[in-house]
């Protein structure tokens, strides 16, 4: 069983930092593309960022130049560095991962539950 677990979320004010990690447990025997998507209240959940396994990324436009996402492979672990934070990127930032199980032959799509981050003064 495969499970991502988000954390890091909170309250910042605007201008500030935040550091998101999604750290992927359970009978794991590869990860391909990790990605972060972002639901605001009462909104569409959307994409924000992804990265292959080699590292690649991507952002959307809304967050390009101040968002950064990295994983850490060893650690099955993705995070994202999102700086100069704006109110309106508040939300909740849910993990996504492309899994393949070692006890199936073929990956599957997973989601965590998301965190909640607040961006007000």
């Amino acid at each position: 069983q495969v499970q991502l677990v988000e954390s890091g979320g909170g309250l910042v004010q605007p201008g500030g930092s935040l550091r998101l990690s999604c750290a992927a447990s359970g009978t794991i025997f590869s990860i391909n593309a990790m990605r972060w998507y972002r639901q605001a209240p009462g909104k569409e959940r959307i994409w924000v960022a992804a990265i292959t396994i080699g590292g690649s990324a991507n952002y959307a436009g809304s967050v390009q130049g101040r968002f950064t996402i990295s994983r850490d492979n060893s650690e099955n672990t993705v995070y994202l560095q999102m700086n100069s934070l704006k109110p309106e990127d508040t939300a909740v930032y849910y993990c996504n991962a492309d899994i393949r199980s070692s006890t199936s032959s073929y990956g599957m799509n997973y989601w965590g539950k998301g965190t909640l981050v607040t961006v007000s003064s």
